[in-house]
């Protein structure tokens, strides 16, 4: 098997690279965004008085797992279902969390809480988006690993 290369070893101007992670980055992001904020707003909307923990816990997984229907769902287009979900199980749980993480981070900070506001979203999508996104640049150049 091939080394990994280091990251300051890869050539970190590479349009093509940086089109193409930001392309899966943002497939990963419209799936966990879904999961994610669709959790938050179930529980805000229905006024369920829980620990933030839980909704915060529930809307990270719920974010992983809709990222993976999704991903699963595209990757069907050109491969048999078994195979589109072992891949799209297979994507970087690195890149996700750490999407999650910034999500939620971020609208925390704007809001002051685990609820979202119209004026949050776009913040926090942002936040989610270019955290992974150089992880993602550098896995598909060092690894030649993508999700697509």
């Amino acid at each position: 098997m091939e080394q990994a290369a280091h990251w300051y070893a890869i050539d970190w101007r590479c349009r093509h690279t940086w089109g193409k992670s930001a392309y899966n980055t943002m497939w990963c992001l419209i799936g966990c965004a879904i999961g994610d904020f669709g959790t938050i707003f179930y529980f805000q909307y229905y006024q369920i008085e829980v620990s933030p923990w839980l909704i915060l816990g529930l809307a990270m997984l719920n974010g992983i797992l809709t990222s993976i229907l999704l991903e699963t769902i595209l990757l069907m287009r050109s491969m048999p279902f078994n195979v589109a979900l072992r891949t799209a199980a297979g994507m970087s749980l690195i890149s996700m969390v750490s999407m999650e993480i910034a999500m939620n981070l971020t609208d925390w900070l704007l809001v002051g809480s685990l609820q979202l506001r119209w004026w949050s979203i776009l913040p926090a999508l942002a936040a989610g988006f270019v955290t992974p996104w150089p992880y993602n640049y550098w896995r598909l150049k060092a690894l030649g690993m993508a999700c697509h």
